[in-house]
């Protein structure tokens, strides 16, 4: 069901619903803030303007922009002086990656490491072209990396397939994977052509990872939780899946790099 299609009495539920949950989409016309209740998708509009090459949250949003990092504020986007970037994310403060380096900031950047073309941070490891890195720089393996996860179990999607960390990388399926996301309870990997959801919670063996049926077509940018699983395509439709199916409304903004709630 598309959300163009909800009825009056649910945009009721929606107005009236105080767990309503914030989503953050980051596209290159600007970062839209979503509104979403359950898997009811509301009303949006855009917090900042300007490219956006990836976004990330933990209390505060940070976003990676082609000339700067922007960390919000009480009185909106701050400036950090960082310049162009490639990535960002947080694990005991901000991190981002630009220009061969990967800085942590604390009123002022310092450089931890030099990594070259980093594509995506999550908690303590980062995915880059050389493979995966902790965030000293230290190489943990694989090759060729688009994406990590690592804020419960740990998961790589590489140009060679989905892997996660046992005894060492292991492979849990094969293909050109270029988006992963994981919660407690939950996982999700995306090649161009399809969503993978774990059937399974036993991340000791990997799990079972079983195609996703979705109401849209569209190659999957980004993939986030809260009680829900929240989806965004890169040409701008936003799915929601509350436990009874996937409803999705089209946001009308073009390039769409990922999305993160909070």
């Amino acid at each position: 069901m598309t959300d163009e299609d909800i009825t009056i009495d649910e945009k009721r539920v929606y107005d009236e619903k105080a767990g309503a949950t914030t989503a953050y989409v980051g596209t290159s016309a600007g970062l839209a803030r979503v509104n979403v209740s359950d898997d009811i998708v509301g009303e949006f509009s855009l917090e900042y303007r300007g490219e956006v090459v990836d976004v990330a949250a933990d209390g505060r949003l940070a976003v990676a922009t082609p000339t700067d990092v922007l960390l919000e504020t009480e009185e909106g986007f701050a400036e950090t002086g960082f310049g162009p970037a490639t990535a960002v994310g947080f694990d005991d403060g901000l991190l981002t990656a630009g220009e061969g380096r990967l800085a942590r900031y604390d009123d002022g950047w310092e450089t931890v490491a030099e990594i070259d073309d980093v594509r995506a941070i999550s908690g303590g490891l980062v995915a880059a072209a050389g493979g995966v890195y902790r965030t000293d720089g230290t190489p943990v393996g694989l090759d060729a990396a688009n994406d990590v996860a690592a804020d419960s179990d740990l998961l790589a999607a590489t140009d060679e397939g989905l892997y996660y960390l046992a005894n060492g990388w292991m492979q849990a399926r094969e293909g050109i994977f270029s988006v992963v996301a994981a919660t407690e309870g939950r996982a999700h990997a995306a090649t161009a052509e399809e969503l993978f959801a774990r059937a399974t919670s036993d991340e000791s063996e990997g799990g079972d990872w079983e195609p996703v049926d979705l109401p849209v077509d569209g190659r999957i940018a980004g993939v986030a939780y809260d009680e829900a699983t929240y989806a965004v395509t890169e040409d701008g439709t936003f799915l929601a899946n509350a436990g009874d199916g996937w409803r999705h409304r089209s946001l009308g903004l073009p390039g769409v790099v990922g999305v993160v709630v909070r």
